[in-house]
């Protein structure tokens, strides 16, 4: 599992992990009933704290993305396709949200924002 850890982002690095985690779900590298890496192989291999990686795997759990099973591991759980469509569009909102805020700091109105954005849809 390839897992990249930007040290000098403002984002924590739990966080790193549960998107980078999510995206893979998401776009079907990670499958139902695939196992993560244990907390401590995971922590060593990024060279982190273990109490990072139990922090993103605990969220990711009450995300409904992954079961653990104690003495086993933690596994991909089934997805709900209506789950995944929303994660989906939470990322695709965040990434149009910078957008309008980057076209009204240079100076657009929203009418101008939105004729680009059906322009854009055009194609």
């Amino acid at each position: 599992m390839k897992i990249i850890i930007n040290h000098t982002s403002m984002e924590p690095i739990y966080e790193q992990i549960v998107s980078q985690i999510k995206a893979m779900v998401i776009n079907g590298e990670l499958k139902e009933q695939d196992i993560l890496p244990s907390v401590r192989t995971m922590a060593k291999e990024l060279k982190i704290s273990a109490l990072t990686v139990k922090k993103a795997y605990d969220y990711l759990e009450e995300e409904g993305f992954v079961v653990t099973v104690h003495g086993k591991g933690s596994f991909i759980s089934h997805t709900n396709p209506s789950l995944l469509l929303e994660e989906r569009k939470k990322e695709v909102e965040k990434d149009l949200e910078l957008a309008i805020q980057k076209g009204r700091s240079r100076g657009l109105t929203d009418e101008e924002i939105r004729e680009l954005f059906h322009l854009i849809m055009e194609d």
